[in-house]
């Protein structure tokens, strides 16, 4: 799967270096990273035991600036998987303007099975094994799949105190009290928010319909997609239907998003057979929830569908069952080439992982900034400017897919290589 990721990706750079006919020495250099770092790291369990956890850090293309991504402990993390995010990253921070290179890191462990002692000192540990490669003017790690401001916290506190000093802008995504901004817990579903808003308020087939009107289903119940549901619910949408690894609940007339989180967060998944529907003064009938598995709610009938779980969702053998007219993809690399070609054959409109996910990385540039700069955000402020820049980027690659009459991914990447290929041949590199 991971394999799959990273040719998914360079599969997309290569039709949109198609297109703009790219220098292909400035191409060649695109198509690996720069640096990949493997460290094994040794914890002292707390039965006595001693244990290696092997990590990595991969660090792409740094043209346009430091290397920034975040880091996962996930079990089946791999030297694959973190190389494609990796890449993605670099396109990504390319695509919205960002001054940023691309690079991603991850330890191959079950976080849920470590103690908090354990869980720090292999954070910590980390961070010593890739200290001499990172900082605010080398790569700029951040959290991402289960980890969270907290491991941020005792990674900058190893930072500083390898460096001799506090370093707060060495990560980002930490607590408040370290720098941290309190939206960029959110930033991530609140920019993929902007970015839909921007397309229905512009498309014809959606602009004069009010929001209660348009039906959502959210694949995976993370951070990211329950964020986005309960926005999207608060906005006045009709979330029909929400999933978890262990299935999904519809509901025609909409969930209570809040009701849903409340209950997830007692029992640790989306709950199975309780009805959380949204109550409808015009509505009579009392009709129960269903429960459908996490592949059924990607072909439900619904007006967007929002993948926020893994890559490779949407693939050739289910893309032509796909009911759904808009796809903002919240995950990385949720939909193949193949299956994108369907889509768009079935005039499915995808709005791209590198453009409707990167709102994480938009906070994190303000954080990486004010930090620099001894500056602290206020939540207006915040999410002005990240509304600003998720704008700007959309208008940008909407007017490359205008330009070169092609999809919104396509002209997401043409933005991104334009970009990554003047700053090549201006650095000499090619």
């Amino acid at each position: 799967m991971t394999d799959s990721l990273f040719k998914n990706t360079l599969t997309y750079l290569k039709r949109a270096a198609e297109l703009v006919k790219i220098d292909p020495r400035a191409f060649a250099i695109l198509q690996a990273p720069k640096r990949s770092v493997e460290v094994n790291l040794p914890i002292r369990m707390d039965d006595g035991s001693q244990q290696i956890f092997t990590g990595w850090r991969v660090q792409y293309n740094d043209v346009l600036g430091p290397y920034k991504g975040g880091i996962r402990f996930h079990p089946l993390v791999s030297r694959q998987e973190v190389t494609a995010l990796s890449a993605l990253m670099t396109w990504k921070n390319a695509a919205v303007g960002l001054p940023y290179g691309g690079a991603k890191g991850g330890i191959a462990v079950d976080p849920q099975k470590l103690s908090t002692r354990e869980l720090e000192e292999l954070s910590r540990k980390y961070v010593d094994a890739i200290y001499p490669i990172i900082g605010p003017e080398k790569d700029v790690p951040a959290p991402d799949v289960n980890t969270n401001p907290q491991i941020m916290a005792w990674m900058v506190d190893e930072f500083s105190r390898l460096h001799g000093y506090a370093v707060p802008a060495a990560f980002t995504g930490k607590p408040v009290e370290l720098g941290g901004i309190a939206g960029r817990d959110a930033s991530t579903s609140q920019g993929g928010v902007f970015v839909l808003e921007w397309f229905l308020a512009n498309s014809e087939q959606f602009k004069s319909r009010q929001p209660k009107d348009i039906s959502v289903a959210v694949q995976g119940f993370g951070n990211v997609g329950a964020t986005i549901a309960q926005i999207l619910f608060h906005n006045g949408y009709r979330v029909v239907a929400v999933s978890d690894s262990e299935g999904a609940l519809y509901h025609k007339n909409g969930l209570d998003i809040d009701a849903v989180l409340k209950s997830q967060q007692k029992k640790g998944k989306v709950a199975k057979n309780v009805c959380y529907p949204v109550k409808i003064k015009e509505v009579q009938e009392d009709v129960a929830c269903e429960t459908l598995t996490s592949a059924q709610l990607l072909e439900s009938d619904v007006d967007i569908l929002i993948p926020s779980a893994i890559e490779n969702q949407l693939t050739a053998e289910n893309a032509s069952r796909i009911k759904a007219k808009l796809v903002l993809e919240m995950a990385n690399g949720p939909t193949t080439p193949e299956a994108e070609e369907i889509l768009e054959e079935r005039g499915i409109v995808v709005l791209p992982d590198i453009l409707a996910n990167a709102g994480g990385v938009v906070g994190s540039y303000f954080e990486w900034v004010g930090n620099q700069q001894g500056y602290t955000w206020s939540n207006e402020d915040f999410a002005d400017k990240l509304k600003n820049v998720m704008l700007k980027a959309a208008t940008e690659i909407d007017a490359a897919r205008y330009e070169y009459k092609t999809d919104f991914r396509t002209a997401a990447y043409i933005v991104a290589l334009r970009r990554l290929s003047k700053a090549i041949k201006l650095r000499g590199w090619a």
